[in-house]
């Protein structure tokens, strides 16, 4: 978490506060956004704030008494790489990260936007899966590969936890909440290749996976097609065996992991442009903290002929959020 206090053409935003899970971090929370103010003489007039109704700075907001807007959590990651660059026209953005609510109330996270800030369209995104224990899968990467295997017909055995009641309460649909992220599907890599089952913090898996990842790897071909809404899915299901397969070293499991979803990426850019116009693609949310996925998606759609951009002068995480809030509002208003 940031907070971003804007006035006429100008844009701060604060020091990462932390995650907002303790008494400690909203006092923070709070004593920054009164210190902002008072630092540069410019008191509030409006709040905007993440679309979750849970989240303890969009509690904050609807009871701070300022006129309030919600904004999604991926369009404003997509509105702050835009309002980052100040450029025009239409963008492709991949916002892929850990999870965020979306507008159907399901976690978004793999999701790819077209438009721009205040005009955020979703056309694609990762197929979805239902994650046992819904947020407690952050900390679980096994949450997460159970819900691929059993999502695809496989079994799945446990390394904590009873087996059947949770097999059970995710086929009924009991705290198990459908997700697209990115995120989670890459701690359920590191899960299935047997690197991490347990984290200590939220995207450990992905970073030892990364980590382990020693060469380009061979991408795999991720089937693309339309859903019956309209919308682009990524198919992962073909990613499964190659990461349970023991045979195969743990090091090219994740080198060949990280350059099927690149591959995936430019096929996905490559099927919108025959319909919608567009040079300008854009990769940020916190799953492209990793360098090695980053690298390999800018080469395949340097490639495809697409001009990219990543995060520069803010972080690519949650730290820009704040930013993206305020740069979407601003285009709203001027709507």
């Amino acid at each position: 978490v940031t907070v971003c206090l804007a006035w006429d053409d100008r844009a701060v935003v604060s020091p990462h506060i932390g995650d907002m899970g303790s008494p400690r971090s909203r006092a923070v929370f709070e004593q920054v956004i009164e210190d902002l103010q008072t630092l540069y003489a410019v008191r509030a007039a409006r709040v905007v704030h993440d679309r979750h109704p849970d989240y303890s700075s969009t509690r904050w907001a609807q009871a701070s008494g300022l006129s309030s807007m919600a904004v999604l959590h991926h369009h404003a990651h997509a509105s702050a790489l835009v309002g980052e660059t100040a450029a025009t026209g239409d963008w492709l953005v991949f916002a892929w990260d850990g999870t965020g609510l979306g507008d159907d109330a399901s976690l978004w996270g793999g999701e790819t936007l077209f438009g721009r800030p205040g005009r955020w369209q979703r056309l694609a995104r990762l197929r979805p899966f239902r994650l046992p224990g819904g947020e407690r899968a952050g900390r679980a990467p096994w949450r997460s590969a159970a819900a691929l295997c059993w999502e695809t017909g496989q079994d799945f055995e446990l390394p904590q936890g009873d087996q059947d009641f949770l097999h059970q309460a995710w086929r009924q649909g009991i705290n198990a909440p459908a997700t697209s992220a990115a995120g989670r599907l890459f701690d359920a890599a590191a899960s299935l290749a047997g690197v991490l089952q347990t984290a200590s913090f939220e995207g450990q898996g992905p970073m030892y996976l990364e980590a382990l990842a020693t060469d380009a790897g061979s991408a795999l071909e991720l089937p693309l097609s339309q859903n019956s809404a309209g919308l682009w899915e990524t198919d992962w299901s073909p990613l499964i065996a190659m990461l349970r397969d023991s045979g195969i070293p743990a090091a090219r499991r994740a080198s060949d992991f990280h350059a099927s979803l690149a591959r995936a990426i430019r096929h996905q850019a490559e099927q919108l442009a025959q319909q919608h116009a567009f040079k300008q693609v854009g990769l940020t949310g916190g799953v492209f903290q990793n360098a090695r996925l980053s690298e390999l998606a800018c080469a395949e759609l340097q490639d495809a002929g697409f001009v990219v951009s990543l995060p520069e002068r803010l972080p690519c995480n949650d730290a820009a959020i704040s930013f993206g809030q305020v740069v979407e509002t601003l285009h709203r208003d001027m709507e």
